[in-house]
C-alpha cells in the first residue's frame, strides 16, 4: 500500500479493506465534523481511475467542487496527498455552506459591484445569483485562455474570497482588508505568466506529438504519455517550476524496444540544454523523431489489449507489452494481472504475479502498482 503511513497520519479514520490496498472506508474529517467515505482504486493503483463514494450529505456539499476534485485525482501523485486536497475543499465547501446561511450586509453587494466595475465587466466569465461566486476569464501572454473561480464568504473584502484555479502549482493569494478584486486578477496574472514555459513545453508535446495519456490535459497536469512506435512510450513527469530541467522518464513497452532508449538516455544526459525546447531535448538525448501527428495516425501505434479487445479502459490504455519480439502483445495493466492470477500456473511473491503470456506463453510478471 503505497504512501500508508503518510494516509495514517492525514486520515486516521481511513482504513484499507483488503491486501491489496485498493479499498479504504472510513471518516474524512474537516471543522470537527466526520463524513463517511469510501475509495475504491483500480489494481494499477492508478489514483486518476479511482472511484469515490459517500453519503448523499457529502456529495451535496461538495457537488459545486467536483470539476475541481476531479482535477486533483488527475494530478496527485498519491492517496495521501488527495486526501490533503479533498479535506481542504471540503474546509472551503463547508464555509461557503455556512456562509449561504449568513445574510450578506448592504455594504457586502456595495462593494463587490464597484470592485466588478473597476477590474470591468469584460473580464467577468459568470456570477451566480446570489453574488457568492465569481469567474473571472483571463488570457496570458501566448493567448492561452484560464478562468479563475472565486467563493465569497460573508465577510468579504475583510477577509479574502477562496480561489481555485486549474494549475499545476499551489496559488496562494496576498490580501489586505483594503485589497479589492484587481488585486487578484493581477496575481493571477502573475502566476499565469510564471508558468508560462511549463505551458509551452506542454503545449508543444501535445501539438507535435501523440500524446496517449491524458486523453484530454488539463493545465494542472504534468505528465504525458508519449508514443514513440508501436507498443513503445515514455512517460515524463515535468517540474512547472523547472520545466527547462530534464523531466523524470518511464519507458513502457517490451524490454528488447527500451532498453536502448534508457541506454540512451543514461549515455546522453550530459547533452540537455536548458536553452532548447523540452521536446528538442529529449529528440536529442533519444536520438529519435517522436511520431508526427501529421504524418501518422494515432492507429498507427495504438494497439488494442489482446485481453479485452479495448484500447481505453477506465481511462487507462495498454501499456504492458510481451517481451517477446515475435509476439509484443500490448495489454492494460488491470487485464494482465487479472489473467495471471486466474493462471493454474502463476506463482505470486509479494504483489508480484508471475504467469504466461496468453499469446505465446512466454513468462510474464505483472505488479498491482507497477
Amino acid at each position: 500500500m503505497v504512501g500508508s503511513g503518510a494516509l495514517l497520519r492525514q486520515c486516521p479514520l481511513l482504513l484499507p479493506q483488503n491486501r491489496e490496498g485498493t479499498a479504504y472506508e472510513g471518516f474524512v474529517t474537516a471543522q470537527g465534523r466526520d463524513f463517511h467515505i469510501r475509495v475504491l482504486l483500480p489494481m494499477d493503483l492508478q489514483l486518476k481511475n479511482a472511484r469515490i463514494e459517500c453519503s448523499w450529505h457529502l456529495k451535496k456539499i461538495l457537488h459545486g467542487y467536483r470539476h475541481i476534485l476531479k482535477q486533483r485525482l488527475q494530478s496527485c501523485p498519491d492517496l495521501a496527498s488527495f486526501m490533503v486536497e479533498l479535506k481542504t475543499v471540503l474546509e472551503i465547501a463547508l464555509k461557503n455552506t455556512q456562509d449561504l446561511h449568513i445574510p450578506r450586509p448592504p455594504e457586502y453587494y456595495s462593494c463587490l459591484v464597484r470592485d466588478l466595475e473597476i477590474l470591468g465587466w469584460n473580464k467577468v466569465a459568470y456570477v451566480d445569483t446570489g453574488l457568492t461566486t465569481i469567474k473571472l476569464k483571463a488570457e496570458d501572454s501566448c493567448g492561452r485562455q484560464h478562468l479563475i473561480t472565486l467563493k465569497l464568504n460573508a465577510k468579504y473584502p475583510k477577509e479574502p474570497p477562496d480561489c481555485l484555479v486549474d494549475f499545476p502549482v499551489q496559488f496562494a493569494i496576498s490580501w489586505m482588508p483594503q485589497n479589492s478584486l484587481t488585486d487578484i486578477y493581477d496575481q493571477f496574472l502573475a502566476a499565469l505568466e510564471s508558468l508560462k514555459e511549463f505551458w509551452d513545453a506542454m503545449d508543444e508535446i501535445d501539438g507535435k506529438t501523440w500524446v496517449l495519456e491524458p486523453e484530454n490535459p488539463t493545465r494542472s497536469a504534468t505528465t504525458r504519455r508519449i508514443a514513440i512506435g508501436s507498443n513503445v512510450s515514455v512517460n515524463i513527469e515535468v517540474d512547472p517550476r523547472h520545466p527547462d530541467m530534464l523531466p523524470e522518464c518511464c519507458f513502457l513497452g517490451a524490454d528488447h524496444a527500451v532498453n536502448p532508449l534508457r541506454i540512451k538516455l543514461n549515455n546522453n544526459m550530459h547533452l540537455w540544454d536548458p536553452e532548447i525546447s523540452l521536446l528538442q531535448n529529449l529528440k536529442d538525448l533519444l536520438e529519435i523523431d517522436f511520431p508526427s501527428r501529421a504524418v501518422l495516425e494515432k492507429s498507427d501505434f495504438a494497439k488494442d489489449c489482446g485481453i479485452c479487445y479495448a484500447y481505453r479502459l477506465d481511462g487507462t490504455t495498454p501499456d504492458q507489452v510481451c517481451d517477446d519480439p515475435r509476439c509484443g502483445q500490448p495489454f492494460h495493466q488491470a487485464c494482465l494481472y487479472e489473467w495471471l492470477q486466474g493462471l493454474p500456473s502463476s506463482r505470486q511473491s509479494f504483489h508480484v504475479i508471475f504467469g504466461e503470456c496468453p499469446y505465446c506463453n512466454k513468462v510474464r510478471k505483472s505488479n498491482g502498482n507497477e
